[in-house]
């Protein structure tokens, strides 16, 4: 075979080659899910995703003997900077042939575009931020991923790690079976007891988003967002202007039974933003919407019958109070209305949080997916 190269993407066609990799290196796996060709486009495009006004990045291709066999980002961001202190750059959107001479080009050329930029560090991936899909499987390689997860094969880890990269952190996915609880079942009594207080003595009220009022409603969210995660390891900000681009991205998914803001005297103190597996959708549609695929994603539409709890956070005062066990019992309670989806995953959870990881036990969950980030220090050759 002929040697590797890196080509970086200048042009819109290179980008397409870019988006496309998974395709060609994942398309006879039956775990993996095409994305939408066009919203990673519209994704990846710096003059329409917000990550940009404060962020830059480079993207690679791997090509040998004229086809792509791996992709790569590597990016710098002053949000990650100002929350997370330090001198880190990311890379993302990691996908590689079973080969370990590219994985070697690709982190190569990633490394040393962030030392180009002064950068002592390197961590990901991240595709762009902890606010987008992140991390490597490292356990679960059998089930498929759902929305706003990512899927690899299992040799990636050890690509990886070959080049030099160590754990940073490890992410866990909870199944949840929800349709579980319906017939009178309960969560640990401790979650009752504590999302009672939270609704009557401290007066707070938890009702449904409206996708009407979608904007509004997504600047509530992302208030309580910045703060509920705000000392979370890894956490970036969202801005204003990305919380509006993600929700034009998922305004066709989102379900008004499924997303919740919970308020105290109009003030928004807590949010669960829980999503339709539309993966479930797209598994079938090869990334593209046309000429019939709008027809076969409305019919499959109505088939999902799986979720993800992407965020579920309350403010820094209402933490003790149970409001969480609140947003819990809220989903329980639109469980168990008739034809309704009944389960699926929460996550991600760090591994070093504690109080979380403790209450998808007392709800029964389970961890069926791990997710890693790695990090290298770029002294290291």
């Amino acid at each position: 075979m002929g040697n590797v190269s890196i080509r970086p993407v200048r042009t819109r066609r290179e980008l397409k080659r870019f988006v496309k990799v998974p395709f060609r290196l994942h398309h006879d796996n039956p775990q993996w899910v095409a994305p939408l060709i066009f919203e990673r486009m519209q994704f990846l495009d710096r003059g329409k995703n917000p990550f940009f006004e404060h962020a830059e990045a480079e993207y690679c291709l791997a090509e040998r003997d004229g086809e792509a066999v791996g992709r790569i980002t590597a990016q710098v961001d002053r949000c990650w900077d100002e929350s997370q202190g330090g001198n880190d750059a990311m890379f993302g959107f990691f996908e590689t042939a079973e080969d370990p001479e590219v994985a070697a080009a690709l982190l190569g050329a990633a490394t040393e575009w962030a030392r180009g930029k002064g950068r002592g560090r390197m961590l990901g991936p991240m595709d762009f931020t902890t606010n987008d899909e992140v991390g490597i499987l490292v356990e679960g390689y059998e089930r498929p991923p759902m929305i706003l997860e990512n899927w690899h094969p299992p040799h990636y880890p050890g690509l990886i790690e070959a080049n030099g990269f160590g754990k940073a952190m490890d992410l866990l996915m909870w199944e949840l079976r929800l349709g579980d609880l319906k017939e009178g079942e309960r969560f640990d009594p401790a979650i009752h007891a504590a999302a009672e207080k939270a609704l009557s003595d401290e007066g707070v009220a938890i009702r449904n988003i409206s996708i009407r009022n979608l904007p509004d409603e997504m600047r509530a969210f992302s208030e309580v967002y910045n703060e509920a995660w705000g000392d979370n390891w890894g956490f970036v900000p969202a801005t204003d202007a990305e919380i509006e681009f993600h929700a034009k991205l998922l305004k066709q998914v989102l379900d008004e039974d499924w997303a919740y803001i919970a308020e105290k005297d109009g003030e928004p103190v807590g949010a669960a933003l829980t999503l339709p597996d539309i993966n479930q959708a797209l598994a079938k549609l090869n990334g593209r919407l046309l000429p019939l695929g709008w027809l076969r994603f409305l019919l499959a539409k109505r088939r999902i019958d799986q979720l993800r709890v992407f965020a579920l956070g309350v403010k820094h005062d209402y933490r003790h109070t149970g409001l969480a066990a609140g947003l819990y019992l809220k989903h329980l309670e639109t469980a168990r209305k008739p034809g309704t989806i009944e389960g699926g995953e929460m996550g991600w959870i760090l591994e070093t949080n504690g109080p979380m990881n403790r209450a998808m036990e007392g709800m029964g969950g389970k961890v069926v997916k791990k997710y890693r980030i790695y990090e290298k220090a770029l002294g290291d050759s």
